[in-house]
Order: structure tokens, then C-alpha cells, then sequence
């Protein structure tokens, strides 16, 4: 083999793979898959218009593709430095984060009273997946901080929100989560960061915390953690976890910067992708900063009560992390195509130009693009789906907040998790498409792969949110709550079959199908849980959660081939639905069989782990 690297000035499609965002498809998707255009027609957001959504995307996408993704390369390269407990950003990021505050998007969901937009979810998922696209590591930052201000939003007090969230909702101050512990990943019950009460009514907080998403950097005036931490007299486990907010500045009456509090990072993780995202382990309260030792910080919520408060930040960070699985989706298929039409090798059948013809007509690339086009915007449904429903329990009253807020707890989990593995396998089939190329860091493809890896580990594993959903989200009212979303389902499939449109081929019935194998595996499911055999539901928790994507990946595209909007796009998106349906919707035959046969296996076979 040989060595050495290959020159910029080698590559001719270099000028072809910068991100542009798909306003047109994120557009349709949102308002005639997800449903905003219906709600915006009824005024379910107030006097939100078609043509404010239209301007919004538009902006969005210029941003991202235009300001961020330039930025994003550089990024990657250069990463997060630390000298001396202070973090340098690379290159242009803290003017490109300047440019983005100052356009207003950090409080697009944002109540109005303290200088947000109070806009739908929808619209702000819509242009995370375009930040996330342009770059992930840079979008980290305001996805954090977003939590952060929901968390406070829902339970802070009156003092804490009139003197933080301006700020926050403005971009001049960040948000922090701090939840992981070296000794504690994904069990917080066994946390170790404690918090001394003080007579003044603060709290001193001292503790080791990792894996801390902007935790330090140098974009914005100050931090605002939270951070999970544990009184002397809490109860153990969960129930003894109180929430905290800890500036990196303490914050004068005059709302003016004051002296450096006892937190700083310690040091940062030097991993596999996100580069330019500072991954930081941060200390509380080692005396640092000041002769008295104790970062010190204000409870948020109510003492022994702070894994709630944290959760509502947590269910934001989790529809937003599946946004990521969806932009370096995007982001990978864009560049696998364009590659693809530009690469030349052999002679495809059929070709009659000159020379060697592109990959692009090669059936097995196209194929394999054409399932990367077909899991992206799946997975960008599902996850506006579940946008849709949170806005939908905000904006409803009685049963029909109920009946919304429980599809949104249903959706979330499969949101997550489908969205982060198709970034992954989406991002290695761009590698695969370019060949040795893409193995090659000039071409950028490997940067999607790396960048994806994180996304599945997240904000609660995919394991995780499998147990979450089989065991906590499929009971929800009884069953009843995924039982009615069953039968949306089928509605879609018979619609299809009612078309009798030829070219959807053998849609209707492949959906049919889809449809039947994810009913027996849910009615399988809540038996075994009812039966009291937990360890046999959970073996097959991981098959039902993909089950589950990939069957509503299949009727979602379907919602949108069967849409009349006129915009000259049908003939492709009944295509895509047909491809999908023949060529993706039978994986979910043998994903039932893993979920309902599967367990004898796994038990049978775990002596070969000892």
C-alpha cells in the first residue's frame, strides 16, 4: 500500500460538498407529514403564518450552510484547546456563535417575557437538524443551553429566572448539564457530588463531574450549570438527587458579572469526533478560586427532588440528539451523492457516453444512496412527529393534552434511537460510496461517521431508551395510547391501497405487513411485562425499538407520497415510499421473530460470556 496523503488541490470535488440546507424537504416534512401546516391553518400558535415558517427555514438553512458549515471543517481540525484551565475554541467559532446569537436563534421556543420568540418546537428541531448538519460540535452549545432554560423555565424560581434567563435566552450566558460521575454512567443513584446547605440559603457544592458538553470555552460571558448533587441527609438512590444551579461567575443584584466561582475544568477528552465541542471533567469546590472552599449554587426545584427537574431538561436534549442522528444523515447522504456523480469508474450497464460512466449509475450505489435518501427523512419524520406532539400537549387542554403528551413520551424514545443509528449507518454508507476515498480524511466523509458515533450513546444509551420504551411508554393508558397509534398506522396503509396508484407497486400490502409484524410484537410485549416476565421482554427491547423506526419510517413516507401539495415532487417521494416499502419494510418480519423468539436464545447462550 502506499503512504502519504493526498493534496487539496487532487480533489475536483472538493467544491461540490459543503452542506446546503433542504429547506424544501425539511419544509414538506414538517407541515404536510408532521402536521404543522394543519395546526398553523386552525391557529393553534397564535398568529404564527405559512409565511413565517417559509422565512424562518429559509434563514436557518442560509445560516447553517453559508456561516456554519464553512466552520465546521476547521473545527474538526483544530478542536478544543485547554492551557491552564481556560479552553480556546477553534478558529471563528466565538464570532460565528456572536453572528448566530445575535440573530435571535437561541430563543426561538423561548417564552416571550424574557426575550424569546415562544415559537412551536417544531420550527426549533427543524433548524437544529440544519446547525447539526453544518456542525455538530458547534451546535452542542446552544443545544445545551436550550435544556438549561427549559429546565429553569418549568421549575426555577421567580429570583432564579428573572436573574438568568434573559441572558440565557439571549446566547450571552450558556447552560451546562452536569450529570455523569467517573464511577457513575448512567446511574445517577450512586452519584457522589455533595451539597452543603449554607445559612444564607445557598448551597456549597463539591464534586468530580465528566463528560461535560461545553462545560468551559470561550464563546460566551458565563456558564450556567446544573448540576446534579446530593444533600448529607438526602434518602439513597434517585430519591436523594437535588438539582443545582452554578454559575461559572457569580452574578451581582445589578445583573453585572461578579467573582469567578469555585468550579473549573480540569481537563478535556480528546475522542473520536465533535472535535471542536470542549468534552470537559469539571470540579467543584477545591478552593481555587477564593480562601472559602465550595462552588456555590441555588437549588432549582425542591431538596431530594432534582432527577425531575433534570429529566425535563433530558427529554429535550433527547429529541435533540436524535435531530443530530438526522443532520449527519443529511449531511453524509448530500456528500455521498454528489461524490457519486462526479466519481467515474467502469461502465454501468447501459451507459452509451464516452469514457468510464459515474458510480451514480451503477444499481448497486445507487441502491445503496438511495437508502441513505429513504432512512434520513424517516428518521426526520419521526422525530418532527414527536415535536409535533409536545407542541400539540402545550397548545391543547383535558384529554387532548393527555392523548399528545403521551404520544410525545411514546415517540421520544424511537425518536432517539432511530435517528442516532441511522446517522451512524447512513454516515458509513457514505464512507462505503466513496470508496477508499472516504477512508481518506481530505474527502470529509469519515469526519459524519466519527462525528455520529456519539449520538447513540447520548443523553441515555439506545439500550436505554429501548427499556424506556418497551417498559415504561408501551403501558402508557393501558396500552391504549400505542394501540391508537397502531390504528393511524393502518390508516395510512389502506390509504395507499386505495389509491390505486401503479406506482406505488407493492406498497400498500409491504406496509400491511410492517404494520401486522409491529402489532404482534407490541401485543407480545405487554403480555410478557402483564405475565411478570421482564427479562424476556427486555432481550427483545433493541429489535422492537428498530421494528418499530422502520415501520414508521415506511408509513411516513407514505403519508407524504399520498400528500396533493402540487410543489412537483410526488413522483419522487411515491419512488422513495415504493423503494422503502420493497426493499427496507421486510427487515421488520425478522425483527418480530427476534422479539418474540428471541429470549430461549439470549439465556441459553450467556454461559458463553462467563
Amino acid at each position: 500500500m502506499e503512504s502519504g496523503s493526498i493534496g487539496q488541490a487532487e480533489l475536483p470535488w472538493e467544491e461540490s460538498i459543503m452542506y446546503k440546507a433542504p429547506v424544501e424537504e425539511i419544509a414538506f416534512t414538517l407541515n404536510h407529514v408532521a402536521g404543522l401546516a394543519d395546526a398553523v391553518e386552525i391557529g393553534r400558535f397564535g398568529d404564527l403564518s405559512a409565511d413565517l415558517v417559509e422565512a424562518i427555514l429559509e434563514e436557518a438553512g442560509r445560516f447553517a450552510g453559508n456561516e456554519m458549515a464553512p466552520l465546521g471543517e476547521i473545527g474538526d481540525k483544530q478542536g478544543a484547546r485547554l492551557t491552564d484551565g481556560e479552553i480556546k475554541t477553534p478558529d471563528g467559532w466565538p464570532e460565528l456563535y456572536r453572528h448566530w446569537r445575535e440573530g435571535g436563534w437561541n430563543g426561538l421556543t423561548a417564552p416571550e417575557a424574557f426575550g424569546g420568540q415562544n415559537l412551536p418546537h417544531m420550527l426549533n428541531v427543524a433548524a437544529l437538524e440544519m446547525w447539526n448538519s453544518a456542525s455538530m460540535a458547534f451546535a452542542l452549545a446552544p443545544t445545551l443551553t436550550m435544556g438549561a432554560i427549559e429546565a429553569l423555565v418549568t421549575h426555577g424560581s421567580d429570583a432564579l429566572k428573572e436573574k438568568y434567563l434573559a441572558k440565557m435566552v439571549s446566547g450571552e450566558w450558556t447552560g451546562s448539564m452536569n450529570l455523569t460521575e467517573p464511577h457513575a454512567g448512567s446511574d445517577l443513584g450512586v452519584l457522589k457530588t455533595r451539597a452543603e446547605r449554607s445559612d444564607d440559603g445557598t448551597y456549597r457544592i463539591f464534586g468530580q463531574k465528566i463528560f461535560i458538553t461545553w462545560g468551559e470555552h470561550d464563546v460566551a460571558d458565563n456558564i450556567i450549570h446544573l448540576v446534579l448533587a446530593r444533600l448529607p441527609d438526602a434518602p439513597a438512590g434517585t430519591r436523594g438527587i437535588s438539582l443545582f444551579l452554578v454559575p461559572k461567575f457569580l452574578v451581582n443584584e445589578d445583573g453585572s458579572l461578579g467573582p469567578r466561582n469555585d468550579v473549573f475544568c480540569h481537563s478535556i477528552e480528546h475522542k473520536l469526533g465533535i472535535h471542536g465541542s470542549p468534552t470537559c471533567t469539571m470540579i467543584y469546590g477545591d478552593g481555587r478560586f477564593g480562601e472559602e472552599k465550595g462552588a456555590i449554587g441555588w437549588i432549582v426545584g425542591e431538596e431530594n427532588k432534582g432527577l425531575a427537574c433534570m429529566f425535563t431538561m433530558m427529554n429535550n436534549a433527547r429529541l435533540a440528539v436524535g435531530m443530530q442522528g438526522v443532520a449527519i444523515a443529511e449531511a453524509a447522504t448530500q456528500k455521498a451523492v454528489s461524490y457519486a456523480h462526479e466519481r467515474t469508474q467502469g461502465k454501468a450497464p447501459g451507459w452509451s457516453g464516452s469514457g468510464m460512466s459515474p458510480i451514480i449509475e451503477h444499481p448497486d450505489i445507487a441502491r445503496t444512496l438511495i437508502t441513505m435518501k429513504a432512512l434520513t427523512q424517516g428518521a426526520r419524520a419521526i422525530c418532527y412527529a414527536c415535536a409535533h406532539a409536545t407542541d400539540m400537549s402545550h397548545h391543547t387542554e383535558g384529554d387532548d393534552a393527555r392523548h399528545w403528551a403521551e404520544r410525545a413520551a411514546l415517540l421520544t424514545p424511537i425518536a432517539k434511537s432511530f435517528a442516532t443509528d441511522v446517522g451512524v449507518e447512513v454516515a458509513s454508507l457514505g464512507i462505503q460510496v466513496h470508496g477508499g476515498m472516504g477512508f481518506i480524511e481530505e474527502t470529509g466523509a469519515a469526519r459524519y461517521l466519527r462525528d455520529s458515533r456519539i449520538a447513540p450513546i447520548y443523553e441515555g444509551t439506545n439500550g436505554i431508551q429501548a427499556i424506556d420504551l418497551v417498559t415504561r411508554k408501551l403501558p402508557l393508558s393501558s396500552g391504549e395510547q400505542v394501540q391508537g397509534f397502531l390504528g393511524e398506522l393502518k390508516q395510512i396503509a389502506e390509504s395507499v391501497a386505495a389509491s390505486n396508484d401503479t406506482a406505488f407497486g407493492e406498497t400498500g400490502d409491504r406496509l400491511r405487513a410492517a404494520i401486522a409484524a409491529l402489532e404482534t410484537a407490541t401485543h407480545w410485549l405487554l403480555e410478557a411485562q402483564a405475565a411478570g416476565n421482564a427479562t424476556d421482554a427486555l432481550a427483545g427491547a433493541t429489535p422492537y425499538q428498530r421494528l418499530f423506526g422502520l415501520t414508521l419510517t415506511g408509513c411516513y413516507l407514505a403519508k407524504g407520497a399520498l400528500a396533493n401539495t402540487g410543489d412537483g415532487g410526488a413522483e419522487k417521494r411515491v419512488a422513495l415510499c415504493r423503494f422503502m416499502a420493497e426493499n427496507l419494510l421486510s427487515e421488520t418480519s425478522a425483527l418480530k421473530d427476534r422479539v418474540v423468539s428471541g429470549a430461549a436464545s439470549l439465556q441459553a447462550a450467556r454461559a458463553i460470556l462467563a
